[in-house]
């Protein structure tokens, strides 16, 4: 079958590679589409720590099972059939540990990951590892939704994470920092669950910015390379601030900016990672203190996040479709890591094309 694996930063091989066997706690899919994300392309260009080469990467994943492990029924409780239409979660928690004993699956201490550890989407087929299956990680789509919306799922997960710890109440001002494909879910996930007031959305990329603002209507696109974002923030809200900001961006300055624009017992979301090599940013102390300000850090997702996810785009309540504007035949998967580098779709997809 043909594959994208990793060998090394910029050594990324789209080759022919022998079609993965399905051992008996195992299930084998027919990869029908894997979506792509910021992530991938840092990995195709530095690499990861939990990476071991070759490794096929990928890791927003959905399509149909062409084979069971003899004893994944009986082992899982489950009761799969060839055919059925699946979507994988990608942080993959152990199940064991202190954190998901907890509940708190979403920051287990013993996390893996599909495209990581296991061999991911970028390919024809997948192994589904049992690790994926003892924590009810594969998830039916269902029938209204397709193969590429299914793949948006696991970066939505991750937006229903960060957003539930936020406590989001009807009429909050929300801000978001970050035009990309998670900043339009994170506007979306805002008003069809929480049912959030007036929604500003922030970047520096003009382009990028009219490029989401089309899809999802922010009541007004605030461009930081042009305004004072936090002043901007103050004369749209009365001077009160935003209740609710959510920075999707690894952008230092962002988080700074949020904590300045937050208005009295706002809710912060440190939603994007900042560079490894520059991870610390200036905050005012006083303002987190006098305002009562709550900031959250948000990483990941848990399984249950992803079956809501499914939920939410299966009901309506919010949309992807319309997000993913480029699909990329597998062959072409190198094309898909420049285009998401520099910006110019909302959500890209690979689609491997098969025989039947």
């Amino acid at each position: 079958m043909k594959a994208l694996r990793f060998y090394a930063p910029e050594d990324v091989r789209l080759e022919d590679v022998p079609e993965p066997v399905c051992a008996p706690d195992e299930v084998k899919i027919k990869v029908r589409n894997c979506s792509t994300c910021g992530t991938d392309v840092k990995i195709f260009y530095n690499g990861h720590q939990n990476l071991t080469p070759p490794r096929i990467t990928g890791h927003e994943v959905a399509g149909e099972i062409v084979e069971i492990g003899v004893e994944v029924n009986a082992a899982y409780g489950s009761d799969w059939q060839v055919g059925d239409r699946v979507q994988v979660i990608a942080a993959v928690p152990c199940g064991d540990c202190h954190e998901c004993r907890k509940g708190w699956m979403a920051v287990c201490q013993n996390q893996t990951s599909v495209g990581y550890q296991y061999d991911g989407g970028f390919a024809e087929y997948m192994i589904v590892p049992r690790q994926v299956l003892k924590v009810d990680g594969l998830n039916r789509i269902p029938d209204n939704v397709g193969f590429d919306e299914a793949s948006a799922a696991e970066p939505f997960a991750c937006a229903i994470n960060a957003q539930e710890l936020l406590g989001i109440e009807e009429g909050d001002t929300v801000v978001v920092f970050g035009a990309g494909p998670i900043g339009c879910m994170h506007i979306r996930i805002a008003r069809g669950v929480h049912k959030a007031g007036p929604v500003y959305l922030v970047d520096v990329n003009a382009e990028r910015l009219q490029m989401s603002a089309d899809a999802v209507q922010p009541d007004e696109v605030i461009n930081g390379s042009q305004v004072d974002v936090v002043e901007r923030v103050m004369e749209l809200t009365g001077g009160r601030g935003a209740d609710v900001v959510i920075t999707a961006t690894a952008a230092n300055v962002a988080q700074e900016q949020a904590i300045s624009m937050a208005a009295r017992n706002g809710r912060i979301s440190f939603f994007g990672g900042l560079p490894k090599t520059d991870p610390t940013i200036t905050c005012d102390s006083n303002l987190v203190h006098y305002r009562q300000l709550h900031i959250h850090g948000a990483n990941g997702s848990a399984p249950e996040h992803n079956k809501r996810a499914l939920e939410y785009i299966s009901t309506g309540q919010v949309p992807v479709k319309d997000l993913i504007t480029r699909h990329i035949p597998l062959d072409d998967v190198l094309d898909a890591f420049q285009i998401v580098k520099k910006g110019e779709a909302i959500k890209v997809t690979v689609e491997p094309r098969h025989e039947s």
